[in-house]
């Protein structure tokens, strides 16, 4: 599944880089803190919080992450997008709750950063 894909499936709003939403999708990660979502995610991930500052597409980058999903109806700051967009790092957000995004890529069948460490 691909980042257009899951935006359809979630009805996600486009904040940033809308021309790499071909990257596909090789699993999911949820947390607020950077550290963690650093040492965590892997490449191709999808990176759901509540953060929309411009260190979340520094740590997207890192990771090479496949999207960003900001949750809550928080919205990125301009200086996020635009970092964002320059990066070429997708962000996406929604209105839902992070647990709500979180079960329903779950139900899509995109696998969470633990199963891929167990395989």
């Amino acid at each position: 599944m691909n980042l257009e894909d899951l935006r359809r499936h979630l009805q996600l709003e486009i904040r940033a880089a809308r021309g790499r939403l071909d990257r596909e999708i090789t699993c999911g990660y949820a947390s607020d803190l950077l550290s963690y979502a650093m040492a965590k995610a892997r490449t191709g991930c999808v990176w759901v919080t509540l953060q929309g500052h411009v260190n979340v597409v520094a740590v997207a980058s890192l990771a090479d992450a496949a999207g960003v999903i900001i949750t809550e109806g928080l919205e990125p700051d301009a200086d996020t997008i635009e970092k964002a967009n320059a990066e070429g790092i997708p962000i996406l957000t929604t209105e839902l709750t992070t647990f709500t995004v979180v079960g329903q890529l779950f139900e899509l069948g995109i696998p969470g950063v633990d199963d891929l460490d167990e395989r």
